[in-house]
């Protein structure tokens, strides 16, 4: 019998996972994927929003201000990844001039601090590859950028460190209230659990269902993303945006925290849930639409696309609740800016279990520290592709990811179960020849970690197998 029982190991999961190990509690994440953070938390901009742009009053007002200020210690503590870069919101014309003095007051409710409005000659003396036709910004000097999916796996990392349970490839099928508990009935087999806290993003509103609430409805909002080689990341120092939509923040160009320069997304609302294809039409409209803001960048240097759906409800705010159902708290239509907002979502759902009667007591051994897998490299570092100290052994020669830095991220207590959840782990693959080099080095190490044959190693999930794809395309031809 677990204590509380979490349905989803996304950047909401995983914070609520890690603001619970801290308490002596008999804690168990449940995820249907691979990996942790194989949703909308790894295909997202990366952005920590300043919080300007929700109106006031709102769970996604209060939460982004808070969740913004926790992420400088919890990266001291995590190792993750995250600089505050600032941002600025660009205007081309007198309607969008008013909408940016809107956004600066809505800001100032909110309790933003750092804003300031900017002409166009000034915006062009800070960011000087921004188009001649700005006429005015918005700048919050407390947005930043942090790597998504090394924050969740930080966070899961130090979360089963802390004696928290993952289990991966638990597709939650069934959810049956008890008296004093929940049985939960996954791809894997049942468990039981007293609290159940749903943070399955997308899949809330179906997790919901299951427990009989059927008046929540997530429709899927795709975004869709261009990613440029780092020798376009001098066209931005900040994130770059234009007036937000009804429909989102709009077109941005940023750098990301690893360097690279970042383009998109767009948004369209669509009907499959999984369905994070990319295409030409739409990829070419955000780049057209990127150069009204930075005109300058060389579509020769886009190394890769990528696309992520945002769990969009049908509620008018976010919901975190846990008054409908005793002992279950619903996460539903946790979309943007729910990654800035996720250490305050965390907190929040901490609260509603005590007030629901659960008791915490501190856990003595909890330990907040967890240490980075990515090292940097100094300017004398020696490594080389034959080099027989792991240490010094290069097997991702775009991003300098050595051998040790693989092995280590095998050991952190999360399986590593396939050749992409090491690149998010350590970057190998990422650079300019999106792993031509390095993945057959890293589809061998894993395979002498898993004790399989290499072309059984899946590349994403367990069906990306080189084996399966062979298999895939035999048909194809039959």
């Amino acid at each position: 019998m677990y204590d509380v029982c979490i349905i989803g190991a996304g950047v909401v999961g995983a914070n609520i996972a890690r603001e619970l190990s801290r308490y002596q509690l008999n804690i168990c994440v449940l995820d249907r994927e691979d990996d942790v953070s194989c949703g909308c938390s790894k295909a997202n901009s990366g952005i920590v929003h300043g919080g300007y742009s929700d109106k006031p009053g709102t769970l996604k007002a209060e939460l982004c201000v808070k969740g913004n200020r926790m992420y400088a210690q919890l990266d001291e503590e995590l190792h993750f990844g995250y600089r505050e870069i600032g941002s600025y919101v660009l205007s081309f014309d007198q309607e969008s001039l008013a909408t940016l003095r809107r956004l600066f007051e809505q800001g100032q409710q909110n309790g933003v601090g750092g804003l300031e409005l900017i002409d166009g000659e000034e915006m062009r003396r800070r960011e000087p590859h921004v188009s001649a036709e700005v006429t005015g910004a918005l700048y919050c000097a407390q947005a930043g950028v942090t790597s998504p999916y090394e924050f969740v796996i930080a966070l899961m990392e130090n979360a089963v460190a802390n004696g928290v349970e993952l289990k991966l490839r638990h597709e939650v099928r069934q959810l049956e209230k008890r008296s004093d508990h929940f049985l939960i009935t996954t791809t894997q087999g049942t468990l039981s659990s007293r609290y159940v806290i749903n943070a399955a993003g997308a899949h809330s509103d179906n997790i919901a269902a299951m427990a009989g609430l059927t008046d929540y409805q997530i429709t899927p909002r795709r975004g869709q993303y261009l990613l440029l080689s780092k020798a376009q990341n001098y066209l931005a120092n900040s994130v770059i945006f234009q007036v937000p939509t009804a429909l989102g923040k709009g077109i941005l160009v940023t750098p990301t925290y690893h360097g690279n320069l970042m383009l998109g997304p767009n948004a369209e609302e669509i009907d499959d849930k999984n369905d994070v294809s990319t295409d030409e039409e739409t990829l070419r409209f955000i780049a057209q639409t990127a150069r009204l803001s930075v005109p300058g960048f060389d579509m020769r240097q886009a190394l890769t696309s990528f696309a992520g759906n945002r769990p969009v409800s049908n509620q008018k705010d976010w919901v975190i609740d846990a008054s409908r159902l005793p002992d279950l708290i619903n996460l539903i239509g946790i979309d943007s800016p729910g990654l800035t907002s996720s250490p305050a979502i965390a907190l929040k759902v901490v609260t509603l279990l005590q007030d629901s009667g659960l008791h915490l007591e501190a856990n003595p051994n909890f330990q907040a520290q967890r240490a980075p897998i990515i090292r940097p490299k100094s300017e004398d570092f020696q490594g080389t592709t034959t080099h027989s100290d792991p240490a010094l052994h290069l097997i991702c020669r775009c991003e300098n990811v050595t051998e040790a830095e693989i092995l280590d991220c095998f050991r952190r207590g999360l399986p590593v179960l396939s050749v992409d959840a090491v690149k998010r782990r350590t970057r190998a693959g990422m650079g300019l020849c999106q792993g031509t080099f390095c993945g057959p080095r890293v589809r061998a190490l894993l395979a002498q970690e898993l004790q399989m044959k290499e072309e059984d190693i899946p590349q994403r999930g367990h069906s990306s197998t080189l084996a399966e794809r062979a298999r895939k395309t035999q048909l194809k031809k039959l």
